[in-house]
């Protein structure tokens, strides 16, 4: 991916290095809450959002953040750093100008990056959790070791060094922050309340898979803008979305999938999402955002 000459995004707020303390007297449900945000952030994204708004206002009266002192960083790790913030510049330029195109006013979300443990208006997050969103605060969070482990733990084998696929990571985050901006989020957190958990993982898969095709129209629009994207790239990002479907993680972890606990959506779904997205760009479409999420 060509990124020589991009600006870096204002809009991060660098944590690395501090240390998140839970204060005793946390209730049992946190736990719950818990696995349920590990068992869908194995699959790539987000459920800390989902469930995490349930227990905002006991969760951010208790956890603290603590500076640990100066914390110095691999060259690699820097690296990482600068990539995501000209990654999140270029999810901020393509969405301002497609927003403004239609009338509206596309507002930043923030890149929270992070080491370990992270405070959010969601909830207490971890690097365990994968990247997620959380529409509390409208920030993403990353622990910039997922990068590297995602090419380790998850055996993706493609060209170049997964520079597409990283930014395919960022982008899916800020696609659960456009659905925030279109009211998609709330409206579907709203029905996952009163669902059965096997009908709102089937919800949740929805919004994954609406965040993958946003991350798509992200990547026809940069491409079309920036000409950013080089041989392989495309097949870094598929890749890396076939590795990260549910039953792609289940069957490796268990040998068998359970499609009820499905979360994120199928290898297919998610590549499928996807391509379509980067083949169109058609992100105003109504057909997917609503109708699909009823």
């Amino acid at each position: 991916m060509k990124l020589d000459g991009r600006r870096e995004s204002n809009n991060v707020e660098d944590r690395r290095g501090m240390s998140t303390g839970v204060k005793a007297g946390i209730g049992g449900g946190i736990g719950a809450i818990l696995v349920m945000a590990v068992m869908t952030l194995m699959s790539g994204g987000n459920l800390g959002d989902v469930v995490g708004n349930i227990v905002q206002q006991q969760l951010q009266a208790q956890v603290q953040e603590q500076p640990t002192g100066k914390t110095e960083f691999t060259e690699e790790e820097q690296e990482l750093a600068d990539f995501s913030k000209r990654i999140l510049a270029g999810t901020e330029d393509v969405w301002t100008d497609q927003f403004q195109q239609h009338g509206l006013k596309y507002e930043y979300p923030t890149l929270v990056l992070f080491t370990g443990a992270v405070q959010t208006a969601c909830g207490n997050g971890s690097a365990a959790m994968g990247p997620f969103y959380c529409s509390g605060d409208q920030k993403l969070y990353l622990d910039l070791s997922f990068f590297t482990s995602m090419r380790r733990q998850l055996g993706i084998q493609a060209k170049g060094d997964l520079d597409f696929a990283y930014a395919y990571v960022i982008a899916h985050e800020v696609g659960h922050h456009i659905e925030y901006m279109r009211g998609i989020l709330q409206k579907c957190h709203q029905k996952m309340a009163g669902m059965s958990q096997a009908n709102a993982n089937k919800l949740s898969v929805k919004l994954e898979l609406l965040a993958d095709y946003y991350a798509g129209c992200w990547a026809h629009y940069d491409n079309q803008k920036y000409q950013s994207l080089t041989d392989g790239d495309i097949e870094e990002a598929i890749d890396c979305a076939e590795k990260i479907g549910d039953n792609y993680l289940q069957e490796k972890a268990r040998g068998y999938a359970q499609p009820e606990t499905f979360t994120h959506g199928t290898s297919e779904q998610r590549m499928f999402w996807f391509k379509k997205g980067l083949q169109t760009g058609d992100w105003d479409t109504t057909t997917f955002a609503e109708g699909d999420l009823d």
